[in-house]
């Protein structure tokens, strides 16, 4: 005889699979069918809300010199990337699926070179019914992506890789709500 406790009939031995039905009743952004659905802020008053998301790409030291020299033969990398991040916060809703257009009402940016690395900070606010942490992620996760673009031509090695260049450790530092 077993040590495993049998499962009733009609239960499901995975217990994983409870907690799956369970949550799916409370998945937003499906209907009961299933289906992927945008949801509903309608009936949400609106809020004054800021999201700041932070981001960091790992360079080779020389890169980083020659960022700060502004010796990049693209040019100025930090003012293009600010450019590209402000333009990812506007669009968005245009990128990920699920989110809505929502009124910017400001984005600022901060890049900090960094012996190895540039750090990325965007903070975006608006005023409405629904959050804005997908647009901080999409400005430095855009804004990253410019500064390797423009600096991909020194970080290579001599096999045309990128052994020592990395975008890492993005995510959400600070999420604010107040009712207006």
């Amino acid at each position: 005889m077993s040590d495993d406790p049998t499962p009733a009939e009609g239960s499901n031995p995975d217990p994983r699979a409870d907690a799956a039905e369970t949550d799916s009743a409370d998945l937003t952004h499906t209907t009961d069918a299933g289906d992927v659905q945008m949801v509903d802020v309608g009936d949400k008053p609106d809020s004054e809300r800021r999201a700041v998301a932070a981001g960091e790409i790992r360079l080779q030291p020389s890169t980083i010199e020659a960022i700060g020299d502004d010796e990049i033969g693209k040019g100025d990398v930090l003012a293009t990337a600010r450019v590209g991040a402000i333009q990812a916060v506007k669009h968005t809703w245009e990128t990920i699926p699920m989110c809505h257009q929502i009124p910017i009402t400001n984005v600022d940016t901060a890049f900090d070179l960094r012996e190895d690395r540039v750090e990325c900070e965007v903070a975006v606010e608006t005023t409405g019914k629904t959050g804005c942490e997908m647009e901080a992620l999409e400005g430095v996760t855009t804004g990253l992506n410019v500064v390797w673009d423009m600096v991909k031509a020194v970080e290579k090695d001599d096999d045309g890789q990128y052994p020592e260049t990395g975008i890492e450790n993005v995510r959400v530092v600070a999420k604010e709500k107040h009712r207006k």
